[in-house]
């Protein structure tokens, strides 16, 4: 059974939709699943000033934080992150950042990467975003898996690079599409690992 952690920063919940989706599709196929958030970097007063944002903080406050555990545990690591001017939130860098005990000791070669956004405006950086993770595990010897356009829900949800939604400004939340595709993801991810690790 392939393990999967899917690591991902949300602000206003956007961000945890596309996680849960990814979740569903990794767990049907057939997936050991690890949901995790990482660690909140906002003071609590910016938190509390918007509405979405400490509504949502309390919907997940029982959802466990990343550590560097889950990352040697997974056999793939799927990470999300809203949009922050092309790239990826200074809460899930964070994370990435801590990671160099890890990659020193090479247990993070040959784990399977896939990544996913969120993003307030059309053009607004999905594509950027997703490269710029990308990149972490290029240096971390990772094997990127991307959804491609091995589904048909790809070409309606707008990039082969990973899933992603555009929020207009947090009015809308993932439509049917953006799940299916965000879906699709944990399904391909999960299904190219097992193979990769002979199972």
């Amino acid at each position: 059974m392939a393990k999967v952690a899917i690591i991902y920063y949300s602000a206003t919940g956007t961000t945890y939709k596309l996680a849960k989706a990814i979740e569903e599709g990794a767990t049907a196929a057939g997936a050991e699943v690890r949901l995790l958030k990482v660690k909140e970097l906002a003071p609590d007063e910016a938190i509390a000033s918007n509405e979405g944002w400490s509504k949502h903080r309390l919907e997940t406050q029982d959802l466990p934080e990343a550590t560097l555990d889950d990352l040697e545990w997974a056999d793939a690591i799927i990470l999300g992150t809203p949009t922050r001017y092309g790239l990826p939130s200074s809460q899930l860098k964070q994370f990435l950042d801590s990671t160099g005990p890890l990659w020193g000791a090479g247990k993070l070669i040959n784990k399977v990467g896939s990544s996913f956004c969120t993003v307030a405006t059309l053009h607004g950086g999905h594509e950027s975003t997703i490269l710029a993770i990308n990149n972490t595990f290029y240096s971390w010897g990772a094997l990127i898996v991307a959804p491609s356009y091995a589904d048909p829900i790809q070409f309606q949800s707008g990039n082969p690079y990973g899933a992603s939604f555009t929020s207009q400004n947090g009015t809308l939340s993932p439509d049917e599409t953006a799940l299916a595709s965000a879906r699709f993801q944990g399904k391909r991810v999960t299904e190219v690992t097992a193979k990769f690790i002979g199972q």
